[in-house]
């Protein structure tokens, strides 16, 4: 894939993405922030316009695109932004988690990391929201709430190597 940039005086610039077909997809942006994107079915053909996005929503979307939302690949890791500084971040806890074994009362998980445990998955059954009495077993996921911050904070609980 090539991407080749070029400046637009007095608009801003242009992106053009060539795509496996041959086809290019054009992104210009402009100085104001918005941005326009066009398909051209080869090189030199005139553009047909898709949409235009200002630059909030475009922004928006291109963190969608980049996959902050939603992760498709299987991974040890899985993480969801809820806002620029809160992770929806699911936990695997390994048998030697200083949690496991243990109710979530017990644990202090809030207070201890600033996170918040909304839900237990144990094999086919989840439990949401769990309540201070849920014991904690080893090979669970843990689906949390927090900034990163505290999300790291509560990686230190799962033990040397807490698959995420």
């Amino acid at each position: 894939m090539t991407i080749y940039e070029s400046d637009l005086p007095g608009v801003g610039k242009k992106y053009e993405v060539e795509l496996e077909d041959g086809e290019r997809l054009v992104v210009v942006t402009h100085n104001t922030g918005k941005r326009e994107v066009y398909l051209k079915a080869e090189e030199g053909a005139d553009g047909e316009k898709l949409f235009e996005l200002p630059d909030r929503l475009a922004r928006t979307v291109g963190t969608i695109l980049e996959g902050a939302y939603f992760q498709p690949v299987t991974s040890d890791r899985v993480e969801t932004m809820l806002s620029e500084e809160t992770f929806l971040e699911w936990y695997n806890v390994a048998p030697n988690a200083e949690l496991a074994g243990r109710s979530l009362g017990e644990v202090n998980v809030r207070e201890e990391t600033g996170v918040s445990v909304v839900a237990i998955q144990r094999d086919d059954e989840v439990v949401a929201p769990p309540g201070p009495e849920s014991v904690i077993e080893a090979g669970d996921t843990l689906v949390v709430v927090g900034d990163r911050e505290s999300c790291t904070a509560f990686e230190a609980l799962l033990g040397d190597d807490p698959q995420r």
